[in-house]
């Protein structure tokens, strides 16, 4: 690393600011021994009061519904009710083991780091909320962690099963008594053989893992003319430091642990044979992504067998983000972890995520004056029996989204307030890399189907109304479903993927909480709006016909 100039007034200015950390670390440490009681407490009785109070509903709802479900032949039902055995008599003590390491884990972690933030910059009284800030707001923190597991354990559990109770007219999946044999041998062979090798692959890179992330912090604190040298930002760089081994520690963990959901992966594969060969070639294909995790060498010294006919380049279960071509003037080597300097120059998620609920709220006030949503629609979703609500306003949400970012010929996509996301501003993990390809694919799928204005129009009534011809003649937006009985079926599947991309996004924590405040803020709207309109539809709920949604300079009514 070139060393910059001025080192030593930098040293100095570090040094300068070392009991300033060392002050903020013991207020929150002081804090966290007051608060952090209230708050695990908080969370353990009420994530328990729901995991064994829902226990007994999620044990006979599961069966049922494997049991009745379309989707799997009848010896593949007979086999899953019997492996189901297993996760439902371990389910209570998993969960509650959980529940007290994530109820730790945010008991000392809230109050920690709002004592941090709280030297951030546009704070006016920074002393008297270093002491203030993390009190309140932790415990309230510690009923919104309640909440949201609430919603998992209701909407979204409940949405997936219904999922598993509505498939139908897909490829069945089963297999035949003669495969069993071999497919438990697979399993067993995956848990003998991978489980130890990932376990070992683990634990030799974890000390890479520690000196390489000491290092980056290290030289980011002392080496950069960035944010780190900022008064604000030492003492999140100090805290960072020490609580890396944690990090390292947490991470080795989840690794083991994900040794034994690979290995099992084995009893997946079509043959005996395959299941076999993908014992083997998981080694190596986790090998290289730690590698790739860690900046290493790129490959594997293991082995790495093909294990189906068609040669995959990587597992399903081990996501690995694609850049896209134009990416080739960025830098091969990328840091370890991301600094706060570097996320001074990445969209945060929970900005992307505040965004799309925005801009559902936005989207929402504009089809309420248009006519496309009633007040019935609003409160029927509260008893979770809308689907327009639920998954049509998020589904037109990312379709406008899609349109604007293809009109605009970016790369990535164009936010509602003309915020660009693309791969290389979006914020890393796992969960960005599952949403993100989806995205990128629906997005050209809608650029290749090259639409014109009347088909565009046709697809914003499918996606929002989920195909309910009745809501979709209802309301008139200048859509008109293409003669061609090809290009139709093209743009209903083009609405089908786009409700099942919102379908899911719909099941992810914090979601429920978030659009039920959107929810309310357009029941609000659309009452005021009932209360202005001298006229009501037939059936008393829905307002008159307002000017159409500003959508590409097209406007919308309804039919009366």
């Amino acid at each position: 690393m070139d060393v910059p100039e001025g080192l030593i007034s930098r040293l100095c200015h570090l040094l300068a600011f070392l009991p300033f950390f060392l002050l903020l670390l013991l207020l929150a440490v002081v804090k966290a021994a007051f608060i952090a009681p209230i708050v695990f407490v908080t969370v353990l009785v009420g994530n328990t009061a729901l995991i064994l109070g829902l226990y007994p509903l999620h044990a006979v709802w599961t069966c049922y519904c494997i049991a009745r479900t379309k989707r799997f032949g009848s010896l593949l039902k007979v086999l899953i009710l019997l492996l189901m055995l297993v996760p439902i008599l371990l389910w209570p003590l998993s969960a509650l083991i959980g529940t007290i390491l994530a109820g730790l884990g945010f008991a000392i972690a809230l109050p920690l780091m709002a004592t941090f933030e709280a030297v951030r910059e546009g704070i006016p009284n920074k002393l008297s909320e270093c002491f203030t800030a993390g009190t309140w707001s932790s415990i309230k923190g510690g009923f919104t962690i309640v909440r949201d597991f609430k919603d998992i354990c209701f909407h979204s559990y409940f949405s997936v099963m219904d999922g598993l109770l509505e498939a139908g007219g897909e490829t069945i999946m089963d297999l035949r008594i003669s495969q069993v044999p071999g497919y438990i041998l697979a399993g067993i062979l995956g848990m003998l053989i991978d489980m130890p090798m990932i376990s070992l692959i683990v634990l030799y890179k974890v000390p890479i893992m520690l000196f390489k992330g000491w290092r980056q912090l290290i030289q980011d604190l002392i080496g950069r003319s960035g944010p780190f040298l900022e008064s604000v930002c030492v003492p999140f760089a100090g805290l960072l430091i020490l609580l890396w081994p944690v990090a390292v520690v947490l991470t080795a963990i989840a690794g083991i642990l994900s040794s034994l959901s690979l290995g099992c992966y084995a009893a997946a594969e079509n043959s005996t044979t395959s299941g076999i060969l993908y014992v083997v070639a998981v080694i190596s294909m986790f090998d290289e992504f730690t590698n790739d995790f860690l900046y290493l060498r790129e490959g594997s010294c293991f082995p790495r067998p093909k294990y189906r006919k068609a040669a995959i380049s990587r597992s399903a279960s081990l996501p690995r983000k694609h850049a896209p071509a134009r990416a080739e003037s960025l830098p091969l080597k990328r840091p370890l972890i991301k600094t706060a300097s570097m996320k001074m120059q990445e969209l945060k998620a929970i900005v992307i995520w505040d965004n799309f609920f925005m801009a559902c709220e936005s989207a929402g006030k504009e089809l309420i004056r248009a006519g496309a949503i009633r007040i019935s629609d609003l409160e029927e979703w509260q008893n979770s029996k809308n689907k327009t609500i639920n998954i049509g306003i998020p589904s037109y949400v990312f379709l406008q989204c899609f349109v604007r970012s293809i009109k605009s010929g970016s790369v990535g996509f164009v936010m509602r307030d003309n915020v660009e996301l693309t791969y290389i501003n979006r914020p890393e993990g796992r969960v960005f890399d599952w949403l993100f390809e989806p995205m990128t694919l629906l997005k050209e799928q809608i650029k290749a189907a090259n639409l014109e204005s009347t088909e565009e129009e046709y697809l914003y009534k499918l996606a929002l109304y989920c195909g309910d011809a009745r809501m979709m003649t209802s309301w008139q937006n200048g859509g008109v479903a293409p003669a061609d009985a090809v290009k139709r079926a093209q743009l209903e599947g083009l609405s089908r993927r786009l409700q099942g991309f919102s379908l899911t996004i719909s099941r992810m924590p914090t979601f429920r909480r978030r659009f039920e405040a959107v929810v309310k803020a357009l029941l609000q709207e659309a009452r005021q709006g009932f209360q202005k309109n001298d006229g009501v539809s037939e059936v008393g709920l829905q307002p008159k016909p307002a000017e159409g949604i500003p959508k590409e300079g097209k406007n919308s009514q309804v039919q009366t």
